[in-house]
């Protein structure tokens, strides 16, 4: 009697799989359609407003991720979780109450929770964990609701110019504070709502999250340079003050204004970004003493 022998077996291939490419593009066009006059608003304010000009790259990085992850994707069993219709549901609803109530934030996070809901529908929970880390940059791209922007940037618009006018001092400048103005001898600078730092603090938690992904395996340091980014941002935004303050007392008042200032700030965003590189140097050293003393 003949041996009988048996094919190897190969992993199912991303049709077998049943992957629903159709749907995909059906809810993908959906999507894009319906939710149009909102993109268009939020991608308007992208380009006019520098505290998100950011947000252009958002989805880029984030697709970009979620293409490095579709061997996974295509190794899933897509079985749909029907309950995501009623997280589309929530979003679509949201848009409507937002538009009604013409809170741009409520439209724009409506978009997210619509995403979310339609990946569950065409791949389950799988394909949302597989999927979480992109989907966790989108927010990045939608600028904070005005009344948590008013609460935060005042407060930073106040420890900056406190900062400078201690650093100035010491550096025997004349100064004196008034709220967030500065009166020096030579001009009066006013620490405005674009020097907050909230502009730098919101991109470099963006960068933050990205850079531990592409070069720190490890979840948690994520969330470590995520937690660092804070007072990151806010010292080099003080430190930004009050080198104009410098520049344009000791130097000329013109670099407190125009290119020179926009220059000057992003250096000091260059300088914040080496900070957090040393930052993560510093942690992983820790980290590395830490593993090796236990490992005794």
């Amino acid at each position: 009697m003949a041996a009988s022998t048996s094919l190897p077996e190969h992993p199912p291939s991303a049709a077998s799989r049943g992957i629903p490419w159709a749907a995909i593009g059906w809810f993908t066009a959906l999507v894009v359609i319906v939710y149009f006059p909102i993109w268009k608003g939020l991608v308007n304010q992208w380009a006019t407003d520098e505290d998100v000009g950011h947000g252009f790259l958002v989805p880029l990085v984030a697709g970009y991720i979620a293409w490095q992850r579709r061997a996974e994707l295509l190794s899933l069993d897509w079985k749909p979780a029907w309950w995501g219709l009623a997280i589309m549901l929530w979003g679509v609803l949201q848009s409507v109450v937002g538009i009604l109530g013409v809170e741009l934030f409520l439209q724009r996070t409506s978009i997210l929770i619509t995403l979310v809901g339609m990946l569950l529908v065409l791949g389950g929970t799988a394909a949302v964990r597989v999927l979480s880390f992109p989907l966790l940059l989108l927010p990045f791209m939608i600028p904070i609701p005005a009344v948590i922007y008013n609460q935060v940037t005042f407060p930073l618009q106040l420890f900056a110019s406190s900062v400078a006018e201690m650093a100035l001092g010491w550096l025997n400048i004349p100064v004196l504070r008034d709220g967030n103005v500065l009166h020096l001898a030579s001009q009066t600078l006013s620490v405005a709502e674009a020097c907050s730092g909230i502009r730098s603090l919101l991109s470099l938690s963006f960068l933050a999250l990205v850079y531990a992904y592409f070069f720190d395996k490890k979840l948690w340091m994520r969330w470590a340079l995520l937690i660092g980014v804070i007072p990151i941002a806010i010292l080099a935004n003080a430190a930004r003050v009050t080198i104009t303050g410098i520049l344009s007392d000791e130097v000329s008042p013109e670099l407190a204004h125009g290119f020179y200032h926009t220059l000057e700030g992003w250096i000091v965003f260059l300088m914040a970004f080496a900070m957090l590189l040393v930052l993560h140097n510093v942690i992983n050293r820790i980290y590395k003493i830490g593993v090796q003393r236990a490992a005794r």
